[in-house]
């Protein structure tokens, strides 16, 4: 395999990149016939924009195990991987890689995949889930090298990065890459990412509406400065007050909690399975946490006042104290098995958000917090580098652009009544559900977690719950392709749940408002006996 460096290219001052197939893609000057040799050599001439390229090498297919990656990338086709560079100010440094199928393995089109939290690792998984469907597909590492959040300190343009901008930086000049390899532009170009990636997919329908032909963004943490202020909430409401350590409500509770809730509410959607396919159904009147409250003295099948107490703050979520508004909404019953992972254990999690980012004080004490003048300054420091909370986004629907949200119903990390509300703020601009339904589509998965996982049907594609069949009806990629290439909407995606390796369930997913109901005949356990309606 051929590993050279080649040094940096000028950047020239050039006419606006072709905007046919895959938005601003393609090449300065028009590109070669035929494809290229996966060789350095055969980019010598070429300018990128704000980018250089580092490493060129030919990967045979079968297995490929990334530097750093514990395991290896299975039933690859054989493909030629690129190591580039991106620098979109003086301060940014973007390390991205591009794999292109060879020869008739490429389909034509590319795959920009995101980042999970605010770690630099690329998602190999979903370059190679991309790549095995013949996509060109690319990852960065969002702007920085490290784990901790110290790169930012400092450095706005870094967290600008990675909040906003790296996926933009690091798709220009992929598409150009591209192209000098295959002698012709992509003709469509698709964005896949969950958390932090759907983050980065609402960044580029807010700021990037040119970038791509179609967006899929799960569970998207795109209201990133409100989001640890619910974490920040969790753990100052599960200890005492000025303590860090014991929590109150632990692990173990929590999870009774969503038993009994599950319990109380399973049935409400007609189906008996373990399931709820709304918990907003799960009202009050029907479950409440008080219900487990200990007769006698505390128990591992009931709660203490103490215990209920942390619940029902957790359940409020976090409010300004003197407007009283709702800051960011409290989680939803059937979430609770998974808030032990995001209350923190000494420490809030994601304190370094406040304490090196927000605050730039390095003795920052979270018990301090002011849920109205420290919301406020992080408004002013913090969130116009990284929210991405603006529903108008009509220039992404007037480029042809077409989007799929999903979100996991037992999400205990990013709320997926957030998600809902940004949601209906979209389609509150776009002035109806017909017209929000052209490009704009909203699937709530029941019973999964976050991103994937859980008790519900949670493989259709999604990051880290693959389909185990591929067609345009059960694979999230393929329908978005789908609705791009031939204007047929995903009116449901069908869901498989996954058990040792087995497909034990399948349950149609229902563009939001809409949701499954069981038609009364056939088995609960098969898609075809429930209707969106």
């Amino acid at each position: 395999m051929l590993k050279k460096t080649l040094p940096a290219v000028s950047i020239v001052a050039a006419a606006v990149l072709s905007a046919c197939g895959g938005g601003n893609g393609g090449m300065d000057a028009p590109g070669a016939a035929s494809p290229k040799a996966c060789d350095i050599a055969s980019f010598g001439s070429l300018d990128l924009r704000g980018a250089s390229i580092k490493l060129v090498e030919a990967v045979p297919s079968g297995s490929y195990q990334p530097a750093g990656s514990a395991s290896a990338l299975t039933d690859l086709p054989a493909f030629c991987r690129i190591e580039a560079h991106a620098t979109p100010t003086s301060d940014s440094s973007i390390n991205f890689e591009v794999w292109v199928p060879q020869a008739a393995a490429w389909n034509g089109k590319l795959v920009a995949t995101g980042n999970g939290g605010y770690s630099p690792r690329l998602n190999y998984g979903d370059m190679a889930y991309a790549m095995r469907q013949g996509y060109a597909a690319i990852g960065g590492d969002s702007g920085h090298s490290t784990e901790d959040m110290l790169w930012g300190v400092g450095h706005p343009e870094k967290i600008k990065d990675w909040g906003t901008r790296s996926i933009h930086a690091i798709t220009q000049p992929s598409k150009q890459l591209i192209a000098q390899l295959q002698g012709s532009e992509a003709k469509r170009a698709y964005y896949y990412g969950c958390s932090t990636g759907g983050h980065q997919g609402y960044a580029e329908i807010q700021h990037y509406p040119e970038d791509f032909d179609g967006v899929i963004a799960g569970a998207p943490g795109n209201n990133r400065t409100r989001l640890n202020v619910e974490f920040l909430h969790r753990f100052l409401s599960n200890r005492a007050p000025g303590t860090n350590s014991p929590v109150i409500l632990s692990a173990a509770k929590a999870r009774l909690i969503t038993t009994a809730a599950v319990n109380a509410c399973d049935a409400l959607d007609g189906v008996t399975d373990g399931v709820m396919e709304n918990p907003r159904a799960c009202t009050a009147d029907i479950f409440n946490v008080e219900s487990l409250q200990c007769q006698g003295g505390d128990a591992a099948d009931c709660l203490t006042p103490a215990e209920m107490d942390v619940a029902r703050k957790i359940y409020a979520g976090p409010r300004n104290p003197r407007t009283n508004a709702q800051l960011y909404p409290g989680l939803p019953v059937g979430t609770e098995s998974g808030w032990s992972a995001y209350w923190g254990n000494t420490e809030p999690v994601r304190a370094d958000y406040w304490r090196l980012w927000t605050f730039n004080d390095p003795q920052w004490d979270w018990w301090t917090f002011d849920y109205d003048r420290d919301v406020q300054f992080a408004d002013t420091v913090i969130s116009p580098l990284v929210d991405q909370v603006n529903p108008d986004i009509a220039a992404f629907k007037a480029r042809g652009g077409k989007a799929i949200v999903y979100q996991g119903w037992a999400d205990p990390v990013v709320n997926t009544v957030d998600t809902i509300a940004y949601y209906e703020q979209v389609r509150r601009h776009q002035g109806s559900q017909a017209a929000t339904d052209e490009f704009f589509r909203l699937f709530l998965v029941p019973g999964m977690g976050h991103c994937s996982g859980g008790t519900g049907t949670a493989n259709f594609g999604n990051q880290g719950g693959p389909s185990p069949v591929l067609n345009a009806e059960r694979d999230i990629l393929m329908a978005l392709d789908r609705w791009v290439e031939e204007d047929t909407a995903p009116d449901r995606l069908v869901a498989t749940r996954m058990e040792s390796g087995q497909a034990v369930r399948t349950r149609p997913l229902c563009p939001y408002p809409k949701q499954a109901v069981y038609s009364g005949t056939g088995s609960t356990d098969d898609a075809d006996s429930f209707s969106c309606r």
